[in-house]
């Protein structure tokens, strides 16, 4: 992968602006660290930063402009089916200096235009690209957002990057965006278009925006997953045509002149990966991370279980809560923008002993989205039952908040799961899922000053996320998609390995994958018994049957021993004191005090988490006082 960035400049004297070009680029070290190049042209710069995958000779290198002198693409990401889009255009009469799969994307979109060119691509990728005769410049972003890109624009300029802290070296006010700060304080991430800054956007998934010279703009979608018919085929004929497609997926994923690996987790779908990998190559290299002082979340005995099955290069890190404390503040420090996923320090680690080893790693994200994994599918689909224990368990709501209710003891939480699921009983479709993806939920409780709200744009952000949420339960499933791995998952995903210099391939997010899921009915996914019924059963012959007959798991970071030691200070003292609160003049310091209370009572339920976003955010601020301006 690499990093991208870029400038156009719409009115005179306003050419100053392409300087910082050269020091966006920089910022994007990590994400290219093998090569950096700068193409400028009247009014327009594009920077580019290498990380070397597919051809790693200087042919390859970007800014990559052809034969003509007439377009210029920079581009971050894989197309993966890129060798058969080459053959098409030799057929053409097309030439390539390299064998890159840069140029054939190059030549591709030169030979049949954005709008057509795009739809024949396979991969994950955000590029611009640039016709100088006509003067205009195309940014497009892959399908689900695999690939990040931000842009800014004003009547004088547009800019863009592959993360903000490459977009935040060119000219523009940079003040916070109130309802992207609220929507963080719900769902502990900021859901696209919003980012944190005002004016700043990231480009949505499917789509591409055409900018010309005279500062005109359009934004267009080339992609959607749609709500169409269900497949006529049977549970046998669909699950091996699922197997097929996967199996592809994974091959086309396998290309690179680089060292690849695979994630192995001990989960199901990082084991499916893995398997299919270990079917097409020697010497399988696989790594998995556990948790040696936090025994519940350990899923070392079965990723060593997979391994000795498909006998893979194994390697494991094992870690205790001192080395998940020593990476930290290194893995918050290199976050644009506030994401309170502690899940992320995780994935930070993984990739860091990883990138040790290998370039290209395989993960199994996107199978829980598409074929319906999480615990909060099985509820939904409960919920959805008129069933005596539903209507029972209506009848116990007034007891529920006098139960204990905690995440770090094993009967507390699942007090907390009654609670969230009883509650669910009595909302619509649309508004449980937005109460079920909260984590923080300070946003409701008045944590925020008014001068810090928009409660119009906060609403207007909650009802574009839950645009094609209803009654419907595959519509859960295309919202997951929209918001939970588009802004969480893949975020936390693309954050953490680039971090790392590590590049991640997804095979589950071919969209030929997900368009075939979202033609199965919802009963070949998921049903009383089981969650991603048509996928395990897909693979069955490659996975033990203890894989099977285990509950998901996630990784949750010691949060609440750290409150209670190494961190406690930096609430009491510093970033949640009642001195820096006030002077910031962000928050109502009574909110935060009430939290900080519960945190450390016996009933602390979602308290560790909002202390968390808040001192994610903190952290953030601090960071970045300097160059934010006042609302």
């Amino acid at each position: 992968m690499c990093g991208i960035a870029g400038i156009i400049a719409f009115k005179d004297g306003t050419d100053h602006y392409l300087q910082a070009i050269h020091a966006a680029t920089a910022a994007m070290d990590k994400r290219g660290p093998d090569q950096a190049g700068i193409y400028t042209y009247d009014r327009l710069a594009l920077g580019h930063k290498r990380l070397s995958i597919i051809d790693t000779s200087s042919a390859a290198q970007q800014p990559f402009t052809d034969s003509t002198g007439n377009y210029t693409l920079v581009f971050n990401g894989e197309i993966y089916n890129y060798q058969s889009l080459k053959e098409l255009l030799l057929k053409k009469g097309y030439s390539f200096v390299s064998s890159s799969d840069t140029e054939v994307l190059l030549y591709h979109l030169i030979e049949h235009g954005i709008e057509k060119g795009i739809e024949a691509v396979d991969g994950e990728f955000a590029f611009a690209l640039y016709n100088k005769e006509l003067q205009c410049l195309n940014i497009v972003r892959d399908r689900f957002g695999i690939k990040p890109l931000y842009y800014y624009a004003d009547e004088s300029t547009l800019c863009f990057a592959s993360e903000l802290k490459a977009l935040i070296h060119f000219p523009f006010n940079k003040a916070i965006d109130k309802a992207a700060l609220q929507a963080y304080f719900h769902l502990n991430y900021i859901p696209s278009p919003l980012s944190i800054y005002q004016g700043v956007k990231k480009l949505m998934p499917g789509h591409w925006m055409k900018i010309e010279g005279n500062g005109n703009a359009s934004i267009n979608k080339y992609y959607e997953v749609k709500a169409g018919e269900k497949t006529s085929l049977s549970f046998t004929e669909a699950k091996s045509h699922l197997r097929t497609l996967l199996e592809e997926s994974v091959q086309r994923r396998m290309v690179a002149d680089v060292p690849l690996g695979t994630f192995l987790s001990g989960g199901i779908d990082s084991s499916i990966i893995t398997a299919i990998a270990s079917h097409q190559t020697k010497h399988l290299q696989s790594f998995s991370i556990g948790f040696a002082d936090e025994p519940l979340f350990d899923e070392t005995a079965y990723a060593r279980l997979m391994a000795n099955r498909l006998k893979t290069e194994h390697t494991v890190f094992s870690l205790r809560n001192a080395d998940l404390y020593e990476h930290l503040f290194d893995m918050l420090d290199y976050l644009d923008e506030p994401f309170a996923d502690s899940s992320a320090l995780a994935v930070y680690i993984l990739s860091r002993e990883t990138r040790k080893h290998v370039t290209v790693a395989l993960s199994g994200d996107g199978a829980d989205e598409i074929f319906a994994g999480y615990n909060k599918h099985a509820a939904e689909l409960k919920i959805r039952e008129r069933s005596l224990s539903n209507t029972l368990l209506k009848q116990t709501q007034f007891l529920l908040p006098l139960l204990p209710k905690s995440r770090n003891s094993k009967l507390g939480n699942r007090f907390r799961q009654l609670e969230k699921y009883v509650n669910g009983l009595k909302w619509s479709a649309p508004e449980r899922y937005w109460q079920w993806a909260r984590w923080a939920g300070l946003s409701e409780q008045g944590l925020l000053k008014e001068s810090y709200t928009d409660e119009q744009g906060y609403q207007t952000t909650k009802k574009d996320c839950l645009l094609n949420c209803n009654d419907d339960f595959e519509s859960v499933l295309r919202t997951d998609l929209r918001v939970v791995l588009e802004n969480d998952m893949l975020v936390k995903t693309d954050r953490m390995s680039m971090a790392n210099s590590l590049e991640m391939r997804v095979p589950f997010l071919d969209h030929a994958i997900v368009d075939f899921a979202f033609t199965l009915p919802t009963n070949y996914k998921i049903n009383a018994a089981h969650r991603k019924h048509i996928l395990k059963e897909a693979f069955a012959d490659y996975l033990p049957q203890e894989l099977f007959n285990r509950g998901k798991k996630g990784f949750e970071v010691p949060l609440l021993r750290w409150f209670q030691g190494e961190l406690k200070s930096l609430i009491e003292d510093d970033l949640l004191s009642r001195e820096f609160v006030e002077r910031q003049g962000i928050f109502n310091y009574s909110i935060i005090e009430m939290v900080k209370n519960k945190l450390y009572s016996n009933s602390p339920n979602d308290a560790v988490e909002q202390i968390w976003a808040l001192l994610v955010f903190q952290i953030w601020w601090k960071k970045n006082q300097l160059h934010l301006s006042n609302n």
